[in-house]
Parts: structure tokens; sequence; C-alpha cells
């Protein structure tokens, strides 16, 4: 095989390896869903079975997938743990070229940089439109990708009210990115009270701003960053746990 072939094909191997990643983190599909015989995937991709097995052990090598002999075998999805976990909402991203929590924890740090910015800052304006964010987010409670929208729109219109605009700019540029790579949103189980107190808190944060209040301020976000940790898996959660030991309370949403 030419080097040209070659590359070809492991472009076309990359391509169908994208395609079905994708399919996978959308669909959701628990561990063990059967997604066909290779010779199956073959004819439904239209590519040799040379592609196909590179595509497959690509998937293998990013734990997607798990690849079984025999008669009552072929290609089954694995576990498809998410990349983050915000306390009640898990979210699952494709082609990052950072792990996706780096990018939040960047995003977290922009974001109380901007709440404090934003004290001195924001007009009756800028208000309203972070008001309208927060009317949004609680419109989208039942909707995990719509909650998680509407909370970037809140953060941006604080960001906004800033008029700190390279770092906007920076800050513009970490939430797009992050939006573009989801693929799936989802709530944990016994979602509803930890999304309600994360609306309060997110109401005390923008109550804070409007009454140019710093104390209220440093209490809400003290909460709001409690409210970022996941109970069942803190490690996949953007806040180190240090930052949690002086903060006694134990309600945690997403």
């Amino acid at each position: 095989m030419s080097k040209d072939a070659g590359a070809k094909a492991g472009s076309r191997a990359e391509d169908v390896a994208a395609r079905l990643e994708m399919e996978i983190l959308r669909a959701g599909h628990p561990e063990g869903t059967r997604l066909g015989l290779r010779t199956e995937l073959i004819n439904r991709f239209e590519v040799s079975p040379g592609v196909m097995n590179e595509a497959l052990r690509l998937l293998r090598d990013r734990e997607l997938i798990t690849v079984k002999p025999g008669p009552s075998g072929g290609v089954f999805t694995a576990d498809q743990p998410p990349g983050v976990r915000l306390g009640a909402l898990d979210l699952w991203f494709q082609g990052l070229t950072l792990p996706p929590l780096e990018i939040f924890e960047s995003r977290m740090l922009l974001e109380e940089m901007f709440n404090n910015l934003a004290l001195a800052n924001s007009t009756p304006a800028d208000h309203a439109e972070i008001e309208r964010a927060l009317q949004r987010m609680n419109v989208n409670a039942g909707d995990p990708r719509g909650f998680f929208e509407s909370n970037v729109d809140f953060h941006r219109a604080i960001a906004k009210s800033t008029r700190v605009t390279v770092l906007t700019g920076i800050y513009d540029s970490l939430v797009t990115v992050l939006m573009g790579a989801l693929v799936r949103a989802a709530w944990t189980t016994g979602h509803e009270q930890v999304v309600d107190h994360n609306l309060r808190v997110h109401g005390q944060i923008f109550e804070a701003i409007r009454a140019k209040d710093r104390k209220r301020l440093e209490t809400a976000a003290r909460l709001h960053r409690v409210d970022m940790v996941s109970l069942a898996q803190p490690e996949k959660s953007p806040v180190r746990r240090h930052e949690l030991d002086a903060v006694g309370d134990d309600t945690r949403a997403g």
C-alpha cells in the first residue's frame, strides 16, 4: 500500500470511528448494547474490512466498545462515563483536544472573577439581561441540555456586564468550544431537589450583583462551588476538594 493510500485509509477509519462515537454518545446506550456484527458495520459504512478494523481499534482504545467473537458476538458498547459531572448534571463531549474537566475549571475561575467585577461595572440594563437568562434556567429545569445552555447564557451575561473585553473574549471561546463538543446531557437520579437548590443559588448570585453586596456574593459563590460537585463522583467535578472544607451545607446541585 502506498503512503497516500495508507493515509487515505487512516482518514477514512477516523471518520467511521468519529461517526460511531457520536452515535454511541448521543444515544446513551447502556453498557453491552449490540451495535452489530463487524460485517454488518462494513456494509453499513461501505468501507473495506481493513478500514473497519482500524475504526474499531480506535474505538476500543477510547474505551467506547468491546468486540466479542463467535455466533453471538459482535460489536458492543462499553460503559460510557460522563466527561464532567456537575452536581445532578452529567455531560458527555466529543472532539475536545483538552480534558473537558480542565476547561470547566478554567471556566469556573473566570466566572468567579466576573462575578466580582460585575459588582462594580454592571448596569440596570445588564441586570435585566442576567435576569432573563435566569428565567430561562427556570423554564429549562426539566431539560438537561437546555438547562446547561441557559446556565451558560446566565454566566455569559454576567461576563458581558464587566466590560473587560479581552477576558470576556477568552471566556466566550471556552464556552463556545464546550457547547460545540457537547453530545449528550442527562440528569442523575433524584435531580429535582438539587436543581431547585441550584436555581436558588443562581438567584442569590444575581441578587447580590444587582444589590452590589459583596458579602452576599461571597456566600452565594461558596454555595455555587458546592453545587458544582457531584456526590456520586466528585473527582469528575471542576472543584478542588479542599475548597469545600469550609462549607457546611451538604445540599449539592448541578
